[in-house]
């Protein structure tokens, strides 16, 4: 099959988690002997064109519009359209595979891929199908209704009226539309959008210990040899839950004897980390947090092995977080949020703890005991890592996904 996938961002210029998934899966496709393809976008005109990554074939569209235009592009590019329209004429594809549209290749080339005569897939990976940003919900909600409200509060000015209307409108040249969990599915059966749950998926066996000159090298670079290591990774932003865990975090210092423990965050330096260096010196935990900057795939992978503990504590609708099941690989614990898909992946007792971020003593408590308990933590590390094997595995979500591609 000749498979042509769109995201507005792909590798190697972005590897954001969602950006990962649509690479690692395409990949995946491609090593199974099909034609694969990508169109993408990026804000710098100098990196337009065609390239390609391993055997994909990737198509870079420039796209920079003003961000106040965001939720009308979103749903309609008119400056992409006759590019993608071009592009399928060329590739010719049997699918079109979507993930992340909703910045620059926008709803409606959905409807021009359609049209093109290949069948048609959506990945969700976040809520923006019917939000216009990230959604909050109480930890336990069961109504997961996105009113028009809840999207003007978040919109401002830039609110699009008829932006779920158009959505839903373009949806209908959709085949089959994934929601990367359960969670997420639930969100858009109550938002009257119908999908099929495929959960995100690494390659496990590519997860193996690094070698020991790595690792100790790893931890002379950022001065935490000896140190018992709680891992914080990804977007450095309030949503993500970057307040909580320094918050948590002053509460393991406090309750652990030797203060022998050692916050490491790695992400861009972003204006959220501005704040969190503010939460650390006013909770007295300076002499305890190393921010390591961004990290490339390999050396964040050695992040994983050095780690005793790893944490995800997002405080908005979460649907799924990579950081998990990358956690897992590494056969590590997972001290995770109750917001969102995680509970779905981290098994409360047994892979990790599921808390309420909001609670920093809880889950201060609960990360404690992990980095004081390696009996514990041991297990539920190998706990951790059968379950990716078993139900997180790329090669099974692949062969999931190439069966709908085949189906007629």
């Amino acid at each position: 099959m000749r498979i042509l996938y769109f995201s507005d961002e792909f590798p190697p210029t972005v590897t954001g988690g969602a950006t990962v998934v649509a690479y690692d899966i395409a990949n995946a496709v491609f090593k199974k002997g099909h034609k694969v393809f990508a169109i993408t976008a990026n804000q710098d005109r100098s990196r337009a064109g065609e390239s390609y990554i391993g055997g994909i074939k990737i198509f870079t569209l420039f796209s920079k519009s003003p961000v106040f235009l965001r939720h009308y592009l979103s749903v309609w590019n008119p400056f992409l359209a006759g590019k993608i329209k071009k592009i399928l004429k060329e590739v010719k594809p049997d699918i079109v595979h979507a993930h992340n549209i909703h910045t620059h290749i926008s709803y409606g080339a959905l409807k021009i891929a359609k049209k093109s005569g290949a069948k048609v897939f959506l990945t969700v990976h976040d809520t923006m199908l019917v939000s216009c940003d990230k959604v909050y919900f109480p930890c336990g909600e069961k109504n997961f209704r996105v009113t028009a409200w809840m999207n003007m509060k978040t919109a401002g000015k830039r609110y699009n009226p008829f932006r779920n209307m158009a959505i839903k409108y373009y949806l209908r040249y959709v085949d089959k539309v994934f929601a990367i969990s359960a969670s997420l599915k639930n969100l858009l059966a109550q938002n009257g959008i119908k999908s099929e749950v495929l959960h995100n998926g690494i390659d496990a066996g590519v997860w193996t210990k690094p070698l020991e000159s790595d690792i100790q090298n790893f931890k002379k670079k950022f001065g935490i040899t000896d140190k018992k290591v709680v891992f914080f990774g990804g977007r450095l932003s309030g949503a993500k839950g970057g307040l909580q865990i320094i918050k948590a975090f002053s509460r393991v210092i406090k309750l652990l004897p030797n203060k022998d423990a050692v916050l490491v965050i790695a992400g861009r330096e972003t204006s959220g980390k501005h704040k969190m260096e503010e939460f650390i010196k006013n909770f007295g935990v300076s002499d305890y947090v190393v921010f390591t900057g961004w990290l490339g795939r390999e050396e964040m992978k050695t992040a994983f092995f050095v780690s005793d503990v790893c944490v995800t504590p997002s405080i908005y609708f979460d649907p799924f977080n990579l950081f998990n099941i990358e956690a897992m690989a590494a056969s590590k614990p997972v001290v995770g949020t109750c917001f969102g898909g995680t509970p779905e992946i981290v098994i409360d007792g047994q892979t990790g703890y599921i808390v309420n971020p909001l609670d920093n003593e809880d889950m201060g408590r609960k990360i404690c005991e992990l980095v004081s308990d390696a009996e514990k933590s041991a297990v539920f590390g190998k706990n951790g890592r059968k379950r990716v094997e078993e139900f997180f595995s790329l090669e099974k979500q692949a062969q999931k996904l190439i069966g709908w591609y085949e189906k007629k």
